[in-house]
């Protein structure tokens, strides 16, 4: 009997958050599905520490992560309803507004895009600016993610238009590593630690680094919020005391990134997420890390500069009238900072 309570007791606390004033709130729903488009890229290092260090089940949250090849099909799993909570880009959130689907960011991932366009030297040896793509093959995580709504705004930014290339959905491993090198595509938007992987094999060619901050917000105009977990407006409110402790988990894990090494990183991530090279994963990190979010806040203005790109290829987005403040909080990062202001 005394063990059976025990077990119940233990089982109980599971389901309890306790908030940065010390009340026990019940979590509205402990199981949680979270969608992500490419789990292996540094993009979401913050989301694999959270799992792979337990924070999420410090917090109480049995979370379940489906992996999909990019960002626009982990939006589609929220949409149909198969996962609860998307970790992807935050323009999205800009986007399902305006399509009368609103969604809301909670905890920020990254600072920056990290996102990098790149040519491929041996089908474009003679390149020199970005309107040489017209007509050329370009690989993306997936259409209509991150990865393909900055290589439209940059094509905008050369006077190209989004018909004027041939896009191919290469996803965020080997597959988009093998089409650069054997010349399947002429150029890549991508991330790391595909993009380090291809420049240290001499297959990549630099084009935008929106890796480094200071890159990013000269491309965008100001800053432009990336990774973020985000969810239905309708889930962020019914789930307050869940999201909370969602946020609490990353914002741990945005901290734990912020004070480690490449080896703590190398010893915590799947071998997988290394594609075969530890040096290459490791270059990669080290050059992700300045744009990955040292404490889940979203920048006030991150949302007009992520209208302003979207709307530079969709002109239904240059005249909807929408309410940026709706697409983010911060409230729940404030709370989750002051109950782990050191991770």
């Amino acid at each position: 009997m005394r063990r059976r309570q025990l077990l119940a007791t233990a089982a109980a606390l599971t389901t309890v958050n306790i908030s940065p004033w010390g009340h026990a709130q019940a979590l509205e729903k402990p199981k949680v599905t979270i969608a992500v488009g490419g789990k292996n890229l540094l993009y979401y290092l913050p989301l694999t520490i959270a799992e792979q260090l337990g924070y999420f089940k410090a917090e109480g949250l049995d979370v379940t992560i489906v992996d999909f090849a990019g960002g626009a099909r982990a939006l589609q799993a929220v949409v149909g309803g198969s996962a609860d909570v998307v970790s992807g880009a935050f323009e999205h959130t800009v986007n399902m507004q305006a399509k009368g689907q609103p969604m809301r960011a909670f905890v920020l991932q990254g600072l920056a895009p990290q996102i990098v366009l790149g040519v491929n030297p041996k089908t474009l040896p003679g390149f020199k600016t970005v309107a040489d793509l017209k007509g050329k093959k370009i690989g993306v995580t997936a259409p209509g993610s991150s990865t393909h709504i900055m290589l439209n705004f940059v094509l905008a930014k050369a006077g190209l238009k989004p018909s004027d290339v041939s896009v191919i959905g290469v996803g965020a491993s080997n597959g988009a590593v093998a089409a650069m090198r054997a010349g399947q595509i002429d150029a890549i938007s991508n991330l790391d630690p595909v993009i380090t992987l291809l420049q240290r094999s001499g297959d990549l060619q630099v084009v935008v680094d929106t890796r480094k901050p200071a890159e990013a917000e000269k491309v965008f105009g100001g800053p432009m919020p990336a990774g973020c977990l985000y969810a239905p407006v309708t889930f962020v409110d019914k789930h307050p005391a869940t999201v909370q402790a969602l946020t609490n988990a990353m914002v741990r894990a945005n901290k734990w990134i912020q004070q480690a090494g490449p080896g703590d990183i190398i010893k915590v991530v799947p071998e997988s997420y290394l594609l075969g090279d530890r040096a290459v994963y490791i270059d990669g990190f080290l050059a992700a890390k300045p744009a990955l979010s040292p404490d889940g806040l979203i920048p006030p203005k991150g949302p007009e500069t992520a209208l302003r790109a979207l709307a530079s290829v969709d002109d239904k987005l240059a005249s909807a009238k929408l309410d940026l403040a709706a697409t983010y909080t911060n409230a729940f990062a404030h709370k989750a900072n002051a109950k782990y202001p050191k991770g």
